[in-house]
This record gives structure tokens, C-alpha cells and sequence, in this order.
């Protein structure tokens, strides 16, 4: 009777274990699910649970089956911890296709490591990292990891699938005392929450099924203007000793000045070395750039984050004399240097990046991850980048120029905008002049400039002051002429609100025309061409999203050999789109032929109905570009 109550226990055990397994099996995706995806979420669920204004506890579980090697990042987790976030649990199981078990992490297995393994970074925050890569696909990994938050500063948000990702079950929970309710913001989803009460607290939570993947679209919106997306902030929270509130900006505002509060003396010699610096300068701005020229001189960016450190600054007598400091800290040095002259600045919170999410300016919460500082003054605000030693005063970029940020102020917070770069200021303009010998050889000097945006080209403003070998290979690896040589170069920097590097090169031009009999063939367009087009589409889904804007201006004088005379020149052209406008022309010029590129790029938020007059508008450009000048020898 035992043997047999035994036997049944196990079928009971089997079936219930392949009843698991099944569920797991790759051939349960609904198609539609598989369609230009490379992984699934068949379940991922999170839950953020309240406890008190500086306690949480947060629970992950997701299964992801793999289905090609282009997600093959989703078989290792990365869990991130500090003093303030403790990991309570962490634990990793692989399955096969047809969901049978490969592989359970054991605890040893589990890596733990800095999250910071460069130079020039001080910091408690460290990293558990599971791996459960596999070589067959498709596979599945399932992972769970549970985290005790000790703040409530920062709520995690949720979004429902990712690129390439679809997803099967998705869950989003919310579980809280009535009194610590926090706010909720949904992007890109219609669905209203579910809200209950369970064991005296309340919960809201979101669940969606089958949703297909997101196929990012060339020059398409950024995730959040796609993805459905669920943000949370507290309404009162507590962070170290530090309360606060964030129902509103000037809140949380006046909880990061609190933060600052008492960090801004400065030594004596300090005081006296900037009041001295600058009392002969006539105006504010010279003042403002005679102190951030000091700062640079004198500090250097260091990444430091224990604790709230990550959200307060090293106090200004540190950093003064330490020499160096995070965004926090120096831009706190940089607002009481300004003060000891006499100028009232603003410690700034910014998302820095180029592609970083915009600023939700409705929903007040921790949406910064960078520090910097603006001074009103009568005429403009002046902003400063303090983590740079050699950024040109008042210069944002495309790293914090162009989006909305959180001035801390003596009443709160103010929303503000940084610069804003246009066509105009964003321009490269190059002139060349290039000999031609009748063997098609060539040799040219030019001379380009390149403005604000453009002054970052392929991080050109990185190599400015870099070695000569350095310079020497951003031209080589930059200058598209097929078959050149570098004879000479120089590369200047001028320092403004709207910077400059100017690059001069000497150039030689192997087979830089075809000669066939006494025709030679050359395309006047020296080095700044269109050559490929997006491709084009019947189906777009997304608006199409051009985030710059720019003008190039290429003026290209030709000399030829006396023998030689243009036997066929291209018309003009001048191409007109919502998207720029695009001309040239050919003219002669004492014997010289010279030819004139002119573009300008619009940016914005267009149709994705018009897409493909991108698309046309481009390849017309292409076409333009590469027309061809013939010069007929007389000889």
C-alpha cells in the first residue's frame, strides 16, 4: 500500500513537473507574439511594496525565452545594491525549447562586483550578476530578486516590453498604506489601473496580455514617446535624516536645498584669489568667465556616489581643496565662487545625454541625473557644464542643450530651458581649393569650420587638445576622400558661447579624377556626400523624428591644366522638402571652375506619412552629390 501510495505521489509529481515545464515550451508563443521579435516576456511581474516613508520592498519576476542570439543579453541579470538598497534574494533558472530544466543558479554562481571598475570613481554601489547564457536557441531564463529599498526618494517605474521584445503577461503592483499613496503618470497606454484594498492597504496595479514587440523605425521618437510606460513618485518620503515632500517642484526643490545647505564656504586664499581675479573686469559676464576658467583650472570630474551622496554635494572647502568632485560638488563650488564676487547663480538638476528622456514637467519627481549651473543676468542666462575643464562658457551641446531642467532657487524650484542650437548656428562651413594634373592626380588645402553641434562632429571637440598622433588619426578616420594622404594639418579651438575648431588640412589626391582618352571625369562634391538613403517603407508606424538641426556650406575651387576645358557642366540644383533645402551650382571663375554646396536640415516632430518624401528628399541628394563635371583635353 505504501509502494503504491509512493508511486502515485510520483506521477502526482511528474505530471505537476511537465504541467510546469509546458508552460515554459517556445511552441505556446502565440505567433503574433514572434513576429520581429528576438525575445518574449512570457511573464514579468513587479511589485513595489510601501512600508514607511523610507522603507520598500521590491519583487522582480520575469521569463524571457530567448529566441535568437540578438537578445542573447537577456540570459545574464545585473542587480544593482548600495548602503541604502540591500539585496534579499537573487535567483536564476534556465529551460530548454520545450521548457524541460537546463540549469538553476547556485549562490556561488552569482557574482558580486563594483558597479564602478574605471578610474575617477568613488562609490558604495555594487552589482550581483547572474549568468545563464546558453548556446542552443531558443531558450528560456527565468529570474527572481527581491530588494529592501531604505528610501523612498526614487520608485522604480515599469515599462511593458521593450525593442524587439514582446510581451505575453505583464503585471505592474503598487501596495501602500492610504497616508503614503504615492502618484502615478501612464504614457502610451489607455488602459485604466485596477485598485483594491488587501489586508488595510491599498493596491493598484496594472496588467496587460500578448502585446506585440516595438520595432524601432529609422528616425522614430525615443522609447518613452512609444513604449507603454508607468512612472511613480512619492508624495512624502524620507531619505537618511533628510524628509521631504514632492507634490510639487518648489518641494522637492527646497528638499535638495536643504541638502546643499551649509556646503558653500569657502578658505580665505580662495576668496581672496577669485575677488582679486576679477575686480577690474568690467562686466558680470567677463566675471563669470574669469571664475569658471579658475574652476577648470583647478578641479577635475570625479564620480562619487555613497549614500544620498548620490543626490548631495561634497561641501565647497572639499572640493577646493581636494581638487575635485562629482556634477554635484563642483557645480556647488562653482555657485559659491560666484557668490564670493557677487553674483547670484543656481545649482541646476538636468537629465544629461544625448538621447535622455524628456522632462516630464507635469509629474514633479527625480527625473535628473546630472548637475550643472545657470547665472541670470541682465542681458542672457549663462550656463556652465563644471564637470569639464575645457568646455567653452555658456556651451551645453548636445549633452545638456536643447531640453527642459529644475533650477533650485531661494523659493523652491523653476522649471528652465537650456539653449537651444539652431540651423544657423550649427553650421560647417569649408572652403577648399584643389589642383588637378592631367593625370587626375590632385593635391588640395582646405579649410573647414565647424560650429556648436558640428563642433562635436565624430567628437571632434574631444581631440582639440589632444597629442599631434591623436589629431592625425580623428582627420584620417574623418576625411571621406577615397585614396588620400596627409601631408600637413592644423587644428584650432575658438572658445564662445557658440564654439569652434577650425581644421586645415594638406592634402594629396591619388586618381582623384578619371581620365579615359582625352575626357576626364570628376565629381566637384570633394568630400561632404550624401551616399546612402533610409529605406523606404509601406508601412510606418511612428512619426519621424529629426533631432537636429544644421546648414553645410562647401564653396570647392578647381584649377586645371590649361589644355583642359569643361566639355560638360550639371545644371544647378536645388532640391525643397518640409524636411530642408538642398543647392548647388557651378560657376567659372578666372579660369577656375568652382562649385557650391549649400544644405540646410530641419528638425522636428513630423507625420510618419511623410516618411518617405524623407526618403525621396534624401536620395535626390544622393543623386546631386555624386553628378559628374567632363573636361575634354584640346591636345
Amino acid at each position: 500500500m505504501i509502494r503504491k501510495l509512493i508511486f502515485l505521489f510520483a506521477i502526482v509529481c511528474l505530471k505537476y513537473q511537465a504541467q510546469a515545464q509546458a508552460n515554459y515550451a517556445v511552441d505556446l508563443i502565440p505567433p503574433e507574439l514572434l513576429k520581429d521579435a528576438n525575445a518574449v516576456f512570457r511573464e514579468d511581474y513587479a511589485t513595489f511594496e510601501i512600508i514607511a516613508k523610507d522603507e520598500a520592498i521590491y519583487k522582480v519576476r520575469q521569463v524571457i525565452t530567448i529566441l535568437n542570439s540578438n537578445a542573447k543579453w537577456c540570459a545574464q541579470k545585473v542587480v544593482g545594491y548600495s548602503k541604502n538598497l540591500k539585496v534579499v534574494s537573487f535567483k536564476g533558472t534556465s529551460y530548454d525549447a520545450n521548457g524541460k530544466q537546463i540549469k538553476r543558479l547556485k549562490q556561488n554562481e552569482i557574482y558580486d562586483q563594483s558597479s564602478y571598475d574605471g578610474a575617477g570613481s568613488y562609490s558604495d554601489n555594487r552589482l550581483k550578476v547572474g549568468d545563464l547564457s546558453h548556446g542552443n536557441y531558443p531558450y528560456t531564463v527565468e529570474w527572481e530578486y527581491e530588494l529592501k529599498f531604505n528610501y523612498l526618494f526614487i520608485i522604480p517605474g515599469y515599462n511593458f516590453g521593450a525593442e524587439y521584445m514582446s510581451a505575453q503577461k505583464s503585471k505592474c503592483e503598487f501596495i501602500y498604506p492610504k497616508e503614503l499613496k504615492p502618484r502615478f503618470k501612464t504614457y502610451n497606454l489607455d488602459k485604466a489601473p485596477t485598485v483594491t484594498t488587501v489586508n488595510g492597504k491599498e493596491v493598484t496595479s496594472w496588467e496587460v496580455e500578448n502585446l506585440a514587440t516595438h520595432k524601432p523605425e529609422p528616425f522614430s521618437p525615443n522609447h518613452e514617446k512609444i513604449i507603454p510606460i508607468i512612472r511613480a513618485a512619492p508624495n512624502t518620503f524620507k531619505f537618511d535624516s533628510y524628509e521631504g515632500e514632492m507634490q510639487d517642484w518648489n518641494e522637492l526643490g527646497n528638499w535638495i536645498a536643504r541638502l546643499n545647505e551649509g556646503k558653500q564656504t569657502l578658505p580665505q586664499k580662495t576668496i581672496n584669489e577669485v575677488k582679486e581675479l576679477t575686480k577690474s573686469l568690467p562686466t558680470t559676464e567677463q566675471k563669470i568667465q574669469a571664475v569658471y576658467q579658475y574652476m577648470q583650472g583647478k578641479t577635475r570630474y570625479v564620480s562619487i556616489q555613497f549614500g544620498i551622496g548620490g543626490f548631495q554635494p561634497i561641501d565647497a572647502v572639499t572640493v577646493d581643496q581636494a581638487g575635485y568632485g562629482d556634477c554635484k560638488a563642483l557645480s556647488n563650488y562653482m555657485v559659491a565662487l560666484l557668490k564670493e564676487v557677487g553674483i547670484k547663480a543656481n545649482y541646476v538638476l538636468i537629465e544629461a545625454g544625448k538621447n535622455a528622456d524628456e522632462l516630464d514637467t507635469t509629474f514633479p519627481s527625480s527625473q535628473f541625473n546630472h548637475a550643472v549651473v545657470c547665472v541670470p543676468t541682465a542681458k542672457d542666462t549663462v550656463w556652465l557644464e563644471c564637470t569639464s575643464q575645457s568646455n567653452p562658457m555658456g556651451y551645453m551641446g548636445s549633452f545638456t542643450g536643447n531640453r527642459k531642467a529644475l533650477a533650485i532657487t531661494d523659493t523652491g524650484a523653476e522649471i528652465v530651458s537650456t539653449p537651444v542650437y539652431t540651423e544657423n548656428e550649427n553650421l560647417q562651413s569649408r572652403l577648399a581649393n584643389v589642383k588637378i594634373d592631367e593625370t587626375g592626380n590632385a593635391t588640395a588645402d582646405v579649410k573647414t569650420h565647424y560650429f556648436a553641434l558640428q563642433y562635436e562632429s565624430d567628437n571632434l571637440n574631444f581631440f582639440l587638445n589632444n597629442q599631434y598622433d591623436e589629431q592625425k588619426k580623428w582627420i584620417q578616420d574623418n576625411t571621406d576622400i577615397p585614396n588620400f594622404s596627409l601631408k600637413n594639418f592644423k587644428v584650432t579651438e575658438v572658445k564662445d558661447v557658440i564654439p569652434a575648431a577650425i581644421v586645415e588640412l594638406s592634402l594629396e589626391l591619388n586618381k582623384l579624377a578619371n581620365v579615359s582618352g582625352k575626357r576626364m571625369f570628376i565629381t566637384p562634391n570633394l568630400m561632404n556626400r550624401f551616399s546612402q538613403a533610409p529605406p523606404p517603407t509601406t508601412e510606418r508606424r511612428y512619426p519621424v523624428m529629426r533631432n537636429m538641426a544644421y546648414t553645410d556650406i562647401d564653396t570647392i575651387r578647381f584649377q586645371f591644366p590649361e589644355n583642359l576645358y569643361p566639355e560638360f557642366i550639371p545644371k544647378p540644383t536645388k532640391i525643397e522638402s518640409e524636411f530642408g533645402v538642398y543647392e548647388n551650382s557651378y560657376s567659372m571663375d578666372e579660369g577656375s571652375l568652382v562649385y557650391v554646396r549649400k544644405l540646410i536640415m530641419k528638425k522636428g516632430n513630423f507625420p510618419a506619412g511623410s516618411y518617405n518624401n524623407m526618403v525621396s528628399f534624401y536620395k535626390a541628394i544622393i543623386k546631386a552629390d555624386n553628378a559628374k563635371l567632363v573636361l575634354l583635353n584640346k591636345t
